[in-house]
C-alpha cells in the first residue's frame, strides 16, 4: 500500500501522516476520520479499532499512543522503536469479542533497508474501565 506524497518522513525518521490523507490502517478513511481521532484521546469502540490504531501508531512512531493502549498488566517497562522501519500493509483477517475480551488476527507487511517480511499474530485485548486495551499477542512463524 502506498499512501502517496500525502506521507513523508519527518526529522526523526518516523512518517508523518497528514490528516486528509489514507489512513494507514486501511480502513478505507481519511486519517483525521480515523486513527488520529483515537491518537488524539478518543476511546476505541471494539478490540479491532484498537488493533488499527496501534498499527497507525507503529506507522508513525506515536510511543506514547502505543504505551496508554497497552494492558498495565503485560505494558513491557521500555518501548523503542525503530524509525528506519516501515510497516507498509496491514490486512485484518479475524476479529471478534466476547464481554470484556476480544481478538485480532492480523498480517503486517514490512520493510528496513533492502529486507523485508510479514508479521502475523493473533492479538488478544481486554476491556478494563471502558476502554479496550492490548494484552499480548501469538505471532505466527514467518
Amino acid at each position: 500500500m502506498s499512501f502517496g506524497p500525502a506521507v513523508s518522513p519527518t526529522g526523526n525518521g518516523f512518517m508523518v501522516v497528514v490528516p486528509s490523507a489514507a489512513c494507514p490502517c486501511a480502513s478505507g478513511s481519511r486519517f483525521a476520520e480515523c486513527c488520529q481521532q483515537l491518537h488524539n484521546g478518543e476511546i476505541a469502540p471494539s478490540p479491532e479499532r484498537l488493533m488499527r490504531s496501534r498499527y497507525a501508531a507503529f506507522v508513525v512512531g506515536n510511543e506514547h499512543y502505543l504505551r496508554a493502549t497497552w494492558h498495565p498488566l503485560t505494558r513491557p517497562e521500555d518501548l523503542e522503536l525503530d524509525p528506519q522501519l516501515r510497516w507498509n500493509k496491514l490486512e485484518i483477517i479475524d476479529a471478534g469479542e466476547s464481554g470484556d475480551e476480544g481478538f485480532v488476527a492480523f498480517r503486517a507487511a514490512w520493510h528496513i533497508g533492502d529486507e523485508s517480511g510479514q508479521l502475523s499474530e493473533h492479538s488478544r485485548f481486554r476491556r478494563a474501565y471502558g476502554r479496550w486495551y492490548y494484552v499480548d499477542g501469538d505471532v505466527a512463524p514467518s
